[in-house]
């Protein structure tokens, strides 16, 4: 069996990983306290990304939804994988 706490920080860094490819920088929130997981952003954008195993529950995707904090050229995002797929499903939320 998985531990699910090994197993998000696996997830969240492969995040990080794709998007530091891409140009990003990218700070994983500590402890995942916050509606968060992963900041990350470049010259044009900021994403705040919410990394989930399998589904995110509906009372989470709405704390996300709610969240409006954020500065005007910012993208909130939840990836979700999947188990045994290699690419995750991207949701944007609008701000």
């Amino acid at each position: 069996m998985i531990k699910t706490k090994a197993k998000g920080s696996r997830r969240e860094r492969k995040v990080k990983k794709i998007l530091e490819a891409k140009g990003f920088f990218c700070v994983k929130s500590g402890a995942s306290l916050s509606e968060f997981d992963l900041i990350c952003w470049n010259k044009e954008i900021i994403r705040f990304i919410q990394v989930k195993s399998n589904y995110c529950p509906p009372k989470e995707k709405r704390k996300i939804k709610e969240f409006d904090l954020l500065p005007p050229n910012s993208k909130k995002e939840i990836w979700v994988f999947k188990n045994y797929h290699r690419e995750p499903i991207i949701e944007i939320i609008e701000c």
